[in-house]
């Protein structure tokens, strides 16, 4: 019995519908932007497998801090105690987040990273005597899938069976197409009974909703909105961090403050899971008391696990370099060469770039949805190409791991462009 055949005897896989799921692709090993099955065949990694790799699997040095931290502190709890490496991480994430962060909490996921900065932004105002319960967000958002995620998510497929438990939402529209009039209307609309905790978004580029881009300009303007009214802002950085639109951060293309930030996925170059939320001293400073009660009550078991810290300062000197951000920009120009070449194919309804992001949504003639058809046509066409590429419903994008060379790109860009002219629709 092969890998495969025994990971279906025991394994529930996530996002996969089990009945009739096709046998998982054993991979045996990974090296840059590549991938490896147990008969040996290739694949280029286009999504960094599900966004998370920065600079490449199995990257030597990442792997080489990482072994030499295991046989000096593999973990211990947080409570009570630190370490080196949790110092060192906070220390370098703060030098890159604005200035107006000031303290770094560790979780060990992006849903979890977002979970806190919810409890640290409704938990402000309980401490402060101001019971203010109402989150504001974008349609088509994911934050993740706890409950607190889930919550400040767009309703969908994916929290249905859940609605019942999940808090309400105020829901606005992100800026897209220039409609930041529309956006600016429902914010103010939403604000005027003065009882809103916080508004929550993902910055420039909503991953799971569809790859959706908006100007950095339009949140700019609700972002002082909400600073003006004394709203507390979170930036949700989970996929958007570390380079991916161009910039450090995405916020790094705007000229405002938030008070939160959530960090995850690219932390750590993709090799160990770990979660961050910073925030302002403003923050910060409304859970110091004498008062017990007004502690945050939050923690994990692995909470800035040793190992985890490593791969992040690793992964941070690898992103320190020159030639990685020579990448970025190679990948970024690549991207827009693409972007000009399709913009106008007669089966491409939009086409969407923003850094080492580009998504092309095929036009099918129905409604873009996550379940659109073409889903599984796509994937399956990729990977017989030797592509991994994940489509979400009919939007096809392209994620990859800053090492992708640029003839691998290129292919990629090919096979996109095979699969649209085989497109009967």
């Amino acid at each position: 019995m092969n890998l495969s055949e025994r990971d279906k005897k025991v394994i529930w896989h996530p996002y996969t519908q089990m009945k009739g799921a096709a046998n998982p692709i054993a991979i045996v090993k990974g090296e840059g932007a590549y991938l490896f099955d147990d008969n040996g065949r290739r694949y280029i990694d286009a999504v960094s497998s599900w966004w998370v790799n920065l600079h490449g699997h199995s990257h030597p040095y990442i792997a080489q801090k990482i072994s030499e931290q295991l046989i000096t502190l593999e973990h211990l709890m947080f409570a009570g105690f630190t370490h080196q490496p949790a110092v060192e991480l906070a220390e370098r994430l703060l030098t890159h987040l604005p200035s107006n962060q000031s303290k770094i909490f560790y979780s060990d996921n992006g849903s979890t990273a977002v979970e806190v900065a919810l409890k640290m932004a409704i938990q402000y105002w309980h401490n402060k005597g101001e019971e203010k319960k109402k989150v504001i967000a974008f349609g088509n958002s994911y934050h993740g899938d706890t409950f607190g995620a889930m919550s400040v998510s767009a309703r969908s497929a994916f929290n249905n069976p859940f609605n019942s438990f999940l808090f309400d939402v105020i829901y606005i529209d992100a800026p897209y197409n220039e409609e930041i009039d529309k956006s600016i209307s429902q914010l103010k609309k939403a604000i005027s009974d003065n009882d809103i905790a916080a508004f929550i978004f993902e910055p420039l580029v909503q991953g799971a909703g569809g790859m959706l881009m908006y100007e950095s300009s339009h949140l700019q303007q609700l972002i002082e909105i909400c600073t003006s009214n004394n709203i507390i802002t979170i930036a949700d950085e989970v996929m958007t961090g570390f380079g991916r639109t161009g910039k450090f951060f995405a916020m790094d293309h705007l000229n405002a403050d938030v008070d939160i930030f959530c960090l995850s996925k690219g932390l750590t170059g993709g090799t160990m899971a770990l979660g961050v939320t910073s925030c302002n001293a403003k923050i910060f400073d409304a859970f110091l008391s004498d008062d017990k009660s007004k502690t945050l009550f939050h923690g994990h078991s692995y909470t800035a696990n040793p190992l985890a810290c490593t791969a992040g300062l690793a992964s941070l000197d690898l992103l320190e370099k020159g030639d990685c951000w020579d990448n970025i920009k190679r990948i970024e120009h690549q991207n827009k060469s693409f972007y000009d070449k399709f913009k106008n194919h007669k089966h491409v309804k939009d086409i969407r770039q923003c850094g080492t992001i580009i998504a092309i949504e095929i036009e099918t003639g129905d409604k873009t949805g996550y379940f659109s058809n073409i889903r599984d046509k796509a994937y399956n066409f990729f990977l017989d190409k030797g592509i991994i590429l994940r489509p979400l419903g009919n939007v096809i994008y392209i994620m990859p791991p800053y090492c992708i060379k640029e003839d691998d790109l290129n292919y990629i860009y090919q096979s996109i462009e095979e699969f649209l002219g085989d497109l009967l629709l």
